[in-house]
């Protein structure tokens, strides 16, 4: 039995009544806000003043965007490998079942349509499709065949037209959802986004499209809606061969999709990896001067109209500063987010302005002729396809190894690359390395004499902001040989300290913490309360006068955001789309911690870092940035995917050797129980070289 389901960009999981808000962690939205207010001021298109500013740039954001989509280097130009499998006819016009491979094995399956008689070069469109699921039982059909009467469209009406299927709903089944609902991760660390992917087959589908006799290569035209409106985006703003777009219902504001939630019904083929933290009208720009028609409903759920307009106003800037602002075009029409006709009327007319210079009515509606089944181009799958694992090599990875690190890059290139390819959303306005201050401090345990013995530990907790709109707190440990004025509203005690140890928690380890601070708040004798406290000082290692330092950064422990497990996933996406992840941004939290401790700590004490597993990585990380840490200890390291923190685009230009060669700079580094293969590279990546080898230690 045939089975299909039009969708928009996972528009299923956009209900009515779903809630895409942070009302429940009022903290978070404001810092999102404030986030995405600094974005919006940053990129706001405005900011060029002349033709020739915006023409100096142009060049270079194209640069970055392909970069941010896995694209640059750019992927060889292999063989394309085309099969026609079949071909089908209608009384003025005819369809090619065909399919090409993108990369060697990397399918694109795909229909083509074409007048009944060809005579002359055509213009021609590449057609995009959005999500529509198309299966007859369990084998898909691919989109395409959802949009075919798009594609017949075109062929009746003078031109030819490649209609392909996208990697997720293809013929061949790959994946799109990576962090919306397969909890890859992983794809933030190599960098990758499905999106290049869909860019890159448009890319490889002009190049076929230019070996074929029947397509004048000088009329191109692109558009699609939904994901086909986001991929037309895609191939327009990289690929000056497309001289006419009609992208539909796929683009809105950043705001829209942080802020007010959009992100929630999006996979993530709608977005580049945001390294360099743009709004999406800088896309846009970058299809200026050529004809570009910008489509949309007033009431789509996931591309809403005010997102829609500030993203034509911007881009209406840059068409004025080309002397063309007829060639920009907004089409608003009403309706939700679906494929109607009133879209698609001016879609065609728009590509009949531009490609067959045309004002001619529309005559003849976009009609599907086909059962989806008849449309299909593999009877058999390949064997040899890696649609279903590309995202696994499509990004190029170091091209060198852990022990060339030091024989390509000095530390400081390494750390200038590290800070703004992984580390580019840390705030600077605060220079980067200013350290907070404490906003209050709260005594939680204080440990009373017994038997006219000095209190083995007092426990106060001191709140400091990381960065505006992320209050957190950490708690100190002050052990017998400091001098603690219980009633003092600051942490001047730390000025007798020899050092601090500075220890990094995790959800496991705040509740360790919390229920050794919850036996001591169940005590109500003095001497109990002393001899929990003294437990807690040797679980803890704070003595003498080296006080420890507990630390949970944002969004773990005592700071977790609320939410069930979708929303917590819907958080870590959005921090994504501001060119962050929320461990990058722990990495801050564990430095501006750091920084606090060092400025409030005697010049000439020792500070130290300590983390176990995923807070392990975070530990040596800070140091990379915290030049006055003198000692890491880390234990339990593993390269495993699910072992390590997410850092946006580390593996795509660093191994996680490389965070311990910077660590080994300027300081000891204790692994204890780590992993062999990270012991084995970090041997390797330091052997021979000094300080760096003498600065390892391994137990």
């Amino acid at each position: 039995m045939l089975r299909c389901l039009l969708v928009g960009s996972l528009l299923v999981s956009m209900a009515s009544g779903a809630d895409r808000s942070l009302d429940e962690n009022p903290q978070l939205a404001e810092y999102f806000e404030s986030v995405v207010s600094s974005i919006e001021k940053k990129s706001d298109l405005k900011r060029f003043k002349s033709l020739q500013h915006w023409e100096k740039e142009r060049g270079h954001l194209r640069g970055q965007l392909f970069e941010m989509l896995g694209l640059d280097p750019l992927p060889e130009k292999t063989e394309l490998r085309p099969v026609i499998t079949g071909e089908i006819e209608e009384a003025d016009f005819r369809v090619q079942k065909l399919h090409f491979q993108s990369l060697p094995g990397l399918y694109v399956t795909g229909n083509m349509y074409l007048p009944k008689e060809v005579k002359e070069p055509l213009p021609t469109i590449l057609y995009v499709c959005g999500h529509a699921r198309m299966k007859d039982g369990d084998i898909s059909l691919g989109n395409k065949t959802g949009y075919q009467h798009h594609g017949a469209w075109f062929a009746r009406n003078g031109y030819a037209c490649l209609t392909i299927d996208t990697l997720q709903l293809g013929e061949i089944e790959g994946v799109h959802h990576g962090t919306y609902s397969h909890g890859r991760w992983w794809w933030n660390n190599r960098g990758y986004t499905p999106a290049g992917v869909e860019a890159w087959n448009c890319i490889r589908a002009l190049d076929y499209l230019e070996t074929r006799p029947e397509v004048d290569k000088t009329r191109f035209g692109v558009t699609g809606r939904s994901g086909g409106g986001a991929y037309s985006w895609w191939i327009a703003a990289l690929d000056d061969r497309i001289q006419c777009a009609v992208p539909v219902a796929g683009i809105t504001s950043l705001r829209n999709h942080v802020v007010d939630g959009c992100v929630e019904g999006h996979c993530d083929c709608m977005y580049m990896v945001n390294t360099y933290r743009w709004d999406y009208a800088t896309v846009a720009a970058l299809i200026a001067p050529r004809p570009l028609l910008i489509s949309n409903t007033d009431k789509d759920g996931i591309f809403p109209l005010e997102g829609v307009v500030d993203v034509h106003r911007q881009v209406r800037h840059i068409y004025q500063l080309y002397g063309k602002p007829d060639h920009l075009g907004l089409q608003i029409t009403e309706g939700p987010h679906k494929d109607t006709q009133e879209l698609r009327v001016h879609a065609f007319r728009w590509m009949n302005r531009w490609l067959r210079k045309t004002d001619d009515l529309v005559e003849l509606t976009a009609t599907k002729f086909f059962e989806p089944t008849q449309l299909r181009v593999f009877e058999t799958l390949p064997a040899d396809e890696r649609n279903t694992t590309i995202d696994e090599v499509f990004v190029a990875e170091p091209q060198r190894t852990p022990a060339e690190t030091l024989q390509q890059s000095s530390p400081s290139e390494l750390r200038e690359l590290l800070k703004n390819k992984c580390f580019a959303a840390w705030p600077k306005e605060q220079g980067g390395s200013v350290a907070p201050k404490i906003v209050r401090v709260e005594v939680l345990a204080a440990g009373e004499k017994v038997a006219d013995a000095k209190p083995r530990l007092n426990v106060v907790r001191m709140f400091f902001d990381s960065e505006p709109h992320v209050e957190l707190f950490a708690d100190v440990l002050i052990p017998t040989g400091l001098e603690f004025d219980r009633d003092s509203n600051d942490l001047k005690v730390l000025q007798q300290a020899a050092g601090a140890k500075l220890v990094i928690v995790d959800d496991a380890g705040w509740k360790q913490w919390a229920a050794d601070l919850q036996a001591c708040a169940e005590k109500s004798d003095a001497a109990e309360i002393a001899q929990q406290l003294s437990a807690i000082a040797s679980d803890w290692d704070a003595s003498g006068t080296l006080p420890a330092v507990v630390f949970c950064p944002r969004g773990m422990g005592p700071d977790e955001w609320k939410g069930d497990e979708k929303k917590q996933t819907q958080i870590r996406r959005r921090f994504q789309l501001t060119g962050a992840t929320a461990d990058g941004m722990r990495v801050w939290d564990c430095c501006q911690t750091a920084r606090l401790l060092q400025r409030t700590l005697q010049s000439n004490a020792t500070l130290e870092l300590q983390g176990r597993g995923r807070t392990g990585w975070l530990a040596i990380a800070t140091a990379v940035f915290v030049p006055e840490v003198q000692r890491v200890r880390a234990a339990e390291l593993s390269t495993d995917s699910d072992q390590v923190p997410e850092l946006l685009n580390y593996q795509r230009y660093f191994h996680w050797s490389d965070l311990l060669v910077l660590a080994l700079e300027e300081r000891d580094v204790l692994l204890t129980n780590c992993a062999a293969e990270v012991v084995a590279a970090a041997k390797a990546a330091v052997q021979g070289r000094q300080p760096f080898e003498g600065h390892l230690r391994i137990q």
